[in-house]
């Protein structure tokens, strides 16, 4: 047997997909699956965005493309970022990145080793956990508390970290809970960071548009005090339906303290992916200068889910859930029903055929939730809560 480094043995997965195949796998038998497990809109990606690709393979632009993406597709994400935070960033802080995950990928490893702690949302996005793990870094779960809403305490978070913090990540709009933070605790815990100005802090900000009942996001990239040590993640896959695209952005610290690190993330990306491909650039410059008509509509089609989905999850037996005010993920607790939940959802995915997500594959503080994604129709979501209600009543 051939014999890898031991940090491969600590990599983690995205149980997301693993349901997805074998949801897959169940419907090829001839299975009738309603799979509300994967993150993924429902919806196509707007024709004027997938003409805008077309064009630039008709155009040509079949080449490689700059590592840190074309200045084009870099001044379209200025752009957007001055109307949806009101803060101009330079095209020279934007990195075009093949999907939100490398984002992450080059942040944990500037500042995960052997030593280091890093703080995560828990239950949040299971890749974080897995990356910290990988580098050898001491993961500290941050909790994501039902009371509070899903969202992060400043004081909570704060009060985990010490001198080997190296990096903290956040998530608002989250994964999996759909948990929204309100800019009254992140200008807690900016106040509070003012302390340890050694901490990095990558912001994962992909749902930026997905708020619900009034509530908006609030981007950290607006408080100027942090802005030399924070990374954000954004990316087109949520926003346009485009996760087969591959395309997401970030944006690096500036000034002295922390714009080296934008040299250090476009050498990994020379050394790991090269580039993204040009095609889907031009796509995601139609994306976010073309008309938005297809984003609201989408928002509106979740907020109606939402609300469905919230309505029928707490009318189910010994099943309850917060209503979520952001992504398109509800986070109903589900401990009462006397399941562990990811042997619920494989339960639910095996007799019922209705595929979820066991909220332990979100983090160890998701035990006694599972994860509803209401990224697919009305009428599919009422044929999946009858299904969980018929089986849960057995």
């Amino acid at each position: 047997m051939l014999h890898t480094i031991s940090a491969f043995d600590r990599l983690g997965e995205e149980n997301a997909f693993a349901v997805l195949a074998r949801a897959t796998a169940l419907a090829q038998q001839g299975r009738d699956i309603v799979n509300l497990g994967i993150g993924q809109p429902d919806f196509k990606t707007p024709q004027h965005i997938v003409e805008a690709a077309i064009k630039a393979l008709r155009d040509g632009h079949h080449g490689y493309t700059p590592a840190n993406g074309l200045l084009a597709t870099r001044e379209a994400v200025v752009r957007r970022t001055l109307t949806t935070t009101g803060v101009e960033v330079s095209p020279e802080a934007v990195m075009i990145m093949p999907g939100g995950k490398p984002t992450m990928f080059a942040a944990i490893l500037m500042f995960g080793e052997p030593g280091a702690e890093i703080l995560y949302p828990d239950p949040g996005f299971p890749i974080y956990r897995s990356m910290i793990e990988f580098t050898g870094a001491t993961p500290i779960p941050v909790p994501m508390r039902e009371g509070n809403g899903f969202a992060f305490s400043a004081q909570e978070t704060l009060a985990l970290i010490t001198p080997k913090t190296k990096l903290l990540i956040l998530n608002s709009p989250a994964n999996p809970t759909g948990g929204v933070t309100l800019r009254a605790e992140i200008e807690k815990l900016v106040k509070g960071l003012e302390k340890h100005p050694d901490v990095a802090i990558l912001s994962d900000e992909i749902y930026d548009v997905m708020t619900y009942d009034g509530e908006t996001h609030c981007s950290l990239l607006g408080f100027p005090e942090i802005r030399d040590r924070l990374i954000v993640l954004n990316g087109w896959s949520k926003t346009w339906a485009m996760t087969g695209w591959r395309m997401g952005w970030s944006i690096w610290p500036n000034g002295d303290k922390g714009g080296h690190l934008y040299d250090k993330v476009r050498k990994l990306a020379v050394n790991c992916w090269s580039c993204v491909n040009a095609p889907s650039q031009f796509a995601g410059i139609a994306a976010i200068d073309g008309p938005q008509d297809d984003v609201d509509k989408m928002m509106r089609a979740f907020d109606n889910r939402r609300k469905i989905v919230v309505e029928g999850l707490n009318a189910l037996p010994n099943v309850s859930c917060i209503t979520p005010k952001g992504a398109f993920y509800a986070f109903p607790n589900v401990s009462k029903t006397g399941w562990k939940a990811k042997k619920l959802a494989s339960a639910l995915l095996d007799e019922a055929g209705v595929a979820l997500i066991g909220g332990p594959d979100f983090g160890i503080l998701g035990e006694g939730y599972i994860r509803l994604s209401y990224a697919n129709s009305e009428e599919n979501i009422l044929r999946a809560l009858e299904r969980i209600g018929t089986f849960l009543a057995k």
